[in-house]
């Protein structure tokens, strides 16, 4: 990108026709992108969520693009590691990557240190998902309402631990946030993913887990895992009994999980654009919703500005959560 002070320099040299002729190889070639092949890192592993949003989105973004879609998994340090490659890259439109509300929104204050600027280094491109949690304890807990739930917390603390899917992952933040909601302090069992902690809970092993509808769903509709509330703004079609956070007792309460996918900041708006068209049509498909939800994901397909206007809003509220919990990473 060329800066002011180079502009004005090429302006008093070759005169405004010049420019534009300048200009113009540029736009024809933003307007021909893309002619090859756009990587897709995405900053988890393969088997998981997010990586089966994108193959579930591919084909028909592809079939919209003219270009397939190289899918490159790079997990590690909360989404940090994915998404600095993303930054670097150059913004060609060649590649781009799925992050999550982890690296995009709450690692900047939860690490002392960032390798990227989420804001700065980053242009968002589209909203792809949310994935509400739930809240669900053994059936040894003996209570049944999250009402029963926050009074023995409050009551007797020592009796309960929440686990969650590990140190700063959104569902860690999820107990984070419920406990500071509801005025009580749970303990808390870092695991590594949500799997884990809902297996320890339905083994009995901790009373309490906040886990994504995949790992518990089954075991809540056997009635081996009791289902308190689901922490999203709305219930959830596959649990619709069950009620949200707010509706159980604590208004203005929501927490989820979220992908989106970003771009290097230089990237052309031109090629943002025609990026987020082809996401956004994908995942209006009713195929492709029916195969995302069957997986508890919700598709939350939105315009670039409303993707960054929801980034800044999510970095406030979780590094409010972050700051009141006294939570860091190194």
């Amino acid at each position: 990108m060329k800066t002011p002070f180079l502009r004005r320099t090429l302006c008093a040299a070759l005169g405004g026709a010049a420019l534009l002729a300048l200009a113009a190889p540029a736009s024809a070639q933003d307007a021909a992108w893309p002619t090859k092949p756009i990587r897709v890192i995405v900053t988890f592993p393969p088997g998981g969520s997010a990586d089966a949003i994108v193959r579930a989105i591919s084909p028909r973004v592809s079939e919209r693009l003219g270009q397939p879609l190289v899918i490159e998994n790079r997990p590690g340090a909360g989404g940090n590691i994915g998404l600095t490659a993303v930054a670097k890259a150059e913004g060609d439109g060649y590649t781009v990557g799925l992050g999550a509300a982890g690296a995009l929104s709450a690692n900047v204050s939860l690490y002392p240190q960032m390798p990227f600027d989420p804001v700065k280094d980053l242009k968002p491109v589209s909203l792809v998902a949310a994935i509400p949690f739930v809240i669900v304890g053994h059936p040894s807990v003996g209570v049944r309402t999250q009402a029963e739930l926050i009074a023995l917390a409050k009551r007797d603390p020592s009796k309960l631990t929440i686990g969650h899917g590990g140190n700063g992952t959104a569902m860690h933040l999820t107990a984070s946030l419920f406990d500071q909601m509801a005025g009580v302090k749970i303990v808390q069992a870092a695991y590594r993913g949500s799997g884990p902690a809902a297996m320890d809970a339905l083994a009995g092993q901790i009373p309490l887990a906040v886990t994504d509808l995949p790992a518990a769903i089954q075991h809540i509709r056997a009635g081996k895992l009791m289902a308190f509330s689901v922490t999203g703004s709305r219930r959830v079609p596959a649990l619709p009994d069950v009620p949200t956070v707010a509706e159980a007792g604590l208004p203005g309460y929501e927490s989820v999980g979220w992908f989106g996918i970003v771009a290097p900041a230089a990237t052309p708006d031109a090629i943002v654009n025609k990026l987020n068209a082809a996401i956004v049509e994908a995942l209006n498909d009713p195929a492709i919703q029916t195969n995302i939800r069957a997986i508890g994901v919700e598709p939350a397909p939105s315009t670039p500005q409303a993707f960054a206007d929801y980034i800044k809003s999510e970095t406030v509220k979780w590094g409010q959560v972050i700051r009141n919990a006294g939570i860091k990473l190194e």
